[in-house]
């Protein structure tokens, strides 16, 4: 994922979200603007999956599937979605360089 002047990578949780990580899979490269929500960073996205192990609790991390969006999230604090996500996926470092994000700021998540 590259957001600003930053890159992360992500790990899908594929045993936990097998069908949320495929279909994003499929569907990538997403490139959006971001909305900030919080301790979030999040975004619109024509991916349709239905709720699979969906979580009302989050952490620090953690990347998310938000079917009533449908949106793409990245938990970067404390905050916590307005209602249970997917979590198909996890930064496997750097999740704190997401504080610098603003609203309107350009994101591109790519397969790497």
């Amino acid at each position: 994922m590259v957001c600003r002047d930053f890159e992360v990578e992500a790990e899908l949780l594929e045993k936990l979200c097998p069908n949320t990580c495929d279909a994003i899979w499929k569907a990538l490269p997403f490139d959006a603007e971001v909305e900030i929500w919080k301790e979030e960073v999040y975004f619109e996205i024509s991916v349709k999956v239905e709720p699979e192990n969906p979580t009302p609790k989050t952490q620090a991390g953690d990347v998310s599937y938000w079917p009533q969006g449908p949106g793409f999230c990245i938990f970067f604090g404390r905050s916590q979605p307005v209602s249970p996500v997917n979590t198909f996926a996890r930064i496997k470092s750097g999740v704190e360089k997401f504080r610098v994000a603003r609203t309107g700021d350009r994101i591109t998540v790519r397969r790497a």
